[in-house]
């Protein structure tokens, strides 16, 4: 081929050598984001793989890649997420839980159970037999109950959690959360249950009842008490005024008996002050009591006695 053909097929041959080298770069590597482990296996032997970004392999069936997700799982269980288990005092309930994991250890996770389908037909497996166990441990009124303070539950899930994460460690399966997702009674007792709840909640009611009851009494008592207190107080505090009001008054009596006329003029004045405290206009004779004081003292004597 001459040089001059060559050239005229450069492009076609620049371009085959770029798909050859992206072919060759699929073929014999492989890339991993931050929220991904690989198990790479040669000739059936695995190797764990963690750090993110582009490796090298080489192709099947040499070499073959097994991508794992390392964040956290949510796992609701099998056909067992809602089954019928039963209590320390032989009561059934209906019970369905959740479990939140992870993949801690890929390669052990990869050489027990290779795909993730197996390991949650196993984890579903121990998730029921755990459920049973535990619950098996409590009464029904440690999980059925109106008063929070008798509920287990948080204790229930805490036990589950522990034991579960006691099964999968040895597997690469790290336990982050247990929760029950489902609680139920049958209806073969529900009705008991309600019959139940109704008669605490009416003991309940009837106790605040008969406390609310008893506190009205005593601050009725209370109160009468008080104000009993209050009105002898008041009774013997109006008794010392008039003591001292009629001592005051029999002092001034003293004086009036010494001096009458002195004594009539001052009750003459007062009630002449009374009775023009305002701006009043009256047309009276002068003779009457006690406007005679209006008049001359030379006209007082003179004038008749009434």
């Amino acid at each position: 081929m001459s040089k001059s053909k060559l050239f005229q097929h450069w492009p076609t041959m620049l371009l085959g050598a770029v798909v050859a080298a992206i072919m060759l770069v699929a073929v014999f590597s492989y890339s991993l984001d931050q929220s991904e482990n690989a198990v790479v296996t040669t000739f059936g032997r695995p190797s764990l793989v963690s750090e993110p970004g582009l490796h090298f392999r080489w192709p099947y069936p040499f070499q073959k890649i097994h991508r794992f997700d390392r964040r956290i799982r949510c796992f609701e269980g099998g056909a067992g997420k809602l089954e019928e288990t039963s209590t320390s005092d032989r009561h059934n309930i209906l019970v369905g839980i959740f479990v939140a994991y992870r993949i801690d250890d890929a390669q052990r996770f990869f050489t027990t159970f290779n795909t993730v389908r197996n390991a949650e037909e196993q984890l579903n497996s121990w998730m029921r037999g755990t459920k049973n166990a535990v619950f098996g441990q409590y009464r029904f009124n440690q999980i059925v109950n109106p008063d929070e303070k008798e509920l287990k539950l948080t204790e229930i899930q805490d036990k589950i959690r522990d034991d579960l994460a006691r099964q999968g460690d040895p597997y690469g399966i790290r336990i982050e959360t247990v929760g029950i997702s489902a609680l139920q009674v049958p209806r073969a007792i529900s009705e008991k249950v309600f019959a139940r709840m109704i008669a605490e909640r009416k003991r309940i009611a009837d106790k605040n009842i008969a406390e609310g009851e008893s506190e009205a009494r005593r601050i009725r008592i209370k109160a009468d008490g008080d104000r009993t207190i209050a009105l002898a107080d008041a009774e013997a505090a109006a008794k010392e005024i008039r003591a001292r009001g009629d001592a005051e008054a029999a002092v001034h009596y003293a004086k009036f008996k010494e001096d009458p006329e002195l004594a009539l003029f001052l009750r003459q004045l007062e009630s002449l002050r009374r009775i023009l405290k305002g701006r009043t206009t009256l047309i009276l004779d002068t003779d009457t009591v006690p406007f005679t004081l209006l008049k001359s003292e030379t006209e007082q004597r003179i004038a008749p006695k009434k």
